[in-house]
């Protein structure tokens, strides 16, 4: 699972949609950080491709893409220009021929070295892409491929980009990318229930009264609109991330730690989930917001139709959702899910709350005994949180109060936190499949999330609206209050 001490193979790492903001913001300075820590082999290449006549400035645009996103203190004249030596460019079009004679051309140069072909472009590329790569002999054992979510925008469009992709790689040299499950404390998880006997013994509905995962943004759409009207919070993150989660926090050890044992386990949770396939129980289970104008980061910010240039819109800005699983372990135990653009702050986190104690032997004075709480925090400063009750210091009798063990990842191993697609890329290089998505997995989740879509694409209710810089609309309150619980106040 970790990247620090297992040696990585020679390597090409092909990424079409280079000049993209995935390409830009998180892939070159992902290598460029692997490059520098000392894990990329000398015998390691990047070629971008797209449709664009860049030969000659692609180098250029990539220089400034790692003095744009890699802080200043890490970034040396010497090993910038190190690193730039492996980047190269192709022009070549996804969709035509033109431009893959020479991408093949070039690729032969490195026959005995893995292939990595990373789709960083459009999901309806996804197809055309592949069906080039393989007749233009680019498929062979020694290539695998990456592709980034969405995959599809429904149960049957998923199964159609799986079927194109499927026809020249197969399964076990196609990787499922969710950027979330590469964080550093998303794998904590695993560690935390598998590697202790503190939690494992606890993990199940005897003793934890209900999950929380939140993955809260304060930005609004900014300059995806129209992708994101199409889409939508619970297509562009409740299916994948939110439900990849919830899979970690509720699956059952598996028999060992690799691939398909673990995915094994988070295939059984998914296809467990209580389905919310008619009118009464999304109407119970679901609360779906769209935000408006409000404040933002200390200023004014504008509502969702001022920011799509729209006079209406149908589409969800904001997910709250009750999920249950119908097996032995979480039988009965609620999991509350809720994700939205332009609230309070930007975190992600998961918070079990176990169930109260039996009986207090503290009077009245001591106060409320509160449960306790382990808080995964995923963003944006990574680590775990255990409340536990506490004696207040000092003398005047006995006074309780729920206190954090607290344990932040960069101050307990004092090392830089390396981001997500750093991991990622180079389990694709070694062939590690444990933190993508199987494609069953995949098609179970939109089996799951097809059926919301359904009702609400024929309802006339639209989504309730909220203020930019609340916690969503007051019926996400309601969803989990009317249950006894509330949401956990999440500050970053």
């Amino acid at each position: 699972m970790t990247s620090r001490t297992i040696p990585v193979s020679p390597f090409v790492l092909v990424v079409f949609g280079a000049t993209g903001d995935l390409a830009r913001r998180k892939l070159l300075p992902a290598m460029f950080h692997r490059d520098i820590a000392g894990q990329l082999p000398e015998a390691a290449n990047i070629i971008g491709v797209s449709r664009g006549a860049l030969e000659h400035d692609f180098t250029a645009q990539a220089r400034q893409a790692i003095l744009d996103h890699v802080p200043k203190a890490e970034v040396t004249e010497p090993a910038l220009d190190s690193f730039l030596k492996r980047v190269s460019y192709v022009q070549a079009e996804a969709d035509s021929d033109k431009g893959w004679a020479q991408l093949a051309e070039r690729l032969a140069a490195y026959p005995d070295r893995i292939h990595v072909f990373y789709l960083a472009t459009a999901p309806t590329l996804f197809g055309a892409i592949c069906e080039r790569l393989g007749r233009f002999g680019l498929a062979g054992e020694n290539a695998r491929v990456v592709v980034e979510k969405p995959i599809g925008k429904d149960l049957a469009s998923a199964r159609a980009v799986n079927e194109a992709v499927g026809k020249v790689f197969p399964e076990e040299r196609v990787y499922r990318i969710d950027h979330y499950l590469g964080k550093e404390a998303v794998q904590n998880l695993l560690a935390l229930r598998f590697a202790n006997a503190l939690f494992e013994p606890l993990w199940n509905a005897a003793h934890i009264d209900h999950v929380q995962i939140t993955v809260a943004e304060s930005l609004g759409v900014e300059g995806r609109a129209d992708y994101y009207d199409n889409a939508g919070a619970l297509r562009d993150m409740v299916q994948n991330h939110i439900l990849q989660l919830l899979c970690l926090v509720a699956m059952e050890p598996p028999a060992k730690l690799d691939a398909d044992a673990v995915r094994d386990e988070k295939l059984k949770v998914l296809r467990s989930l209580t389905p919310l396939n008619t009118d009464a129980l999304c109407a119970l289970n679901t609360v779906r917001g769209q935000y408006r104008a409000g404040a933002s980061a200390g200023g004014a910010v504008s509502g969702y139709l001022e920011d799509l240039g729209a006079d209406e819109s149908s589409t969800e800005t904001f997910v709250a959702l009750k999920a249950e699983i119908g097996n032995w372990r979480w039988a009965g135990v609620p999991f509350y899910l809720r994700t939205g653009k332009r609230l309070p702050t930007r975190v992600s986190e998961i918070v079990i709350t176990f169930r109260p104690i039996p009986h207090s032997v503290f009077d009245r004075a001591a106060g409320t005994i509160e449960p306790n709480r382990l808080v995964i925090r995923l963003q944006p400063d990574e680590g775990v949180r255990l409340f536990v009750m506490s004696k207040d210091p000092g003398p005047g009798g006995m006074r309780l109060r729920l206190v954090p063990l607290d344990m932040s990842f960069a101050a307990a191993f004092r090392v830089r936190n390396p981001d997500a697609y750093e991991r990622l890329v180079l389990d694709v290089v070694r062939g590690n499949q444990t933190l993508f998505m199987r494609r069953d997995e995949v098609e179970a989740a939109w089996n799951w999330i097809d059926p919301i879509l359904q009702v609400w694409a024929t309802t006339s209710e639209p989504p309730k609206s909220y203020t930019a810089g609340t916690w969503g609309p007051s019926a996400a309150i309601a969803l989990i209050e009317r249950d006894g619980r509330t949401w956990v106040e999440t500050v970053a």
